[in-house]
């Protein structure tokens, strides 16, 4: 049983419709959806606030390079355009863990490098699965390890739901 977890995200566009597309991409791997959060942009590129959620995805077929391909297939269904790192987009799908696989390659390194470091990842994870590890620590952990004004602004979205 390969179980992934992916972190997803949108500024571009109808961005709520980004998202609930890989949902529906996935939908027959789909364990659990987190709940959809608002967040500013990470690295440092002047651009909108960010759509976020994380999903849990099951299949006994797929390995890691399957998840990442089909994250890219969501992302190029989106019109994802690659122009500016780190820069507004459609659709960003990241790999974030795949079971317990270590990747080191140029275009997938698991668990994803930046995963600790980001709020809009670590805490939507952790709304979908409370006892994750990520390194041998569980997610309240690293979140603990993030500035507190970065947490708060990893805004809950209420009134917005993946179905």
């Amino acid at each position: 049983m390969s179980r992934a977890v992916l972190s997803i995200g949108s500024n571009l566009g109808d961005r709520l419709a980004h998202l609930q597309s890989v949902v529906d991409a996935l939908r027959p791997w789909l364990v659990a959806a987190s709940p959809v959060y608002e967040t500013a942009p990470w690295g440092g590129v002047e651009q909108q606030d960010f759509l976020n959620a994380v999903l849990v995805v099951a299949d006994p077929a797929a390995g890691a390079r399957d998840w990442l391909r089909r994250g890219q297939a969501a992302e190029d269904a989106a019109a994802r355009e690659r122009t500016v790192h780190w820069g507004p987009r459609t659709l960003d799908v990241d790999v974030i863990v795949v079971d317990d696989v270590v990747s080191c390659e140029a275009d997938l390194t698991l668990p994803h490098p930046h995963a600790a470091a980001r709020a809009f990842v670590l805490v939507p994870w952790r709304d979908v699965d409370p006892g994750a590890r990520l390194g041998g620590r569980g997610l309240s952990d690293w979140i603990a390890t993030r500035p507190a004004d970065e947490v708060a602004d990893v805004r809950r979205r209420a009134d917005l739901v993946l179905r």
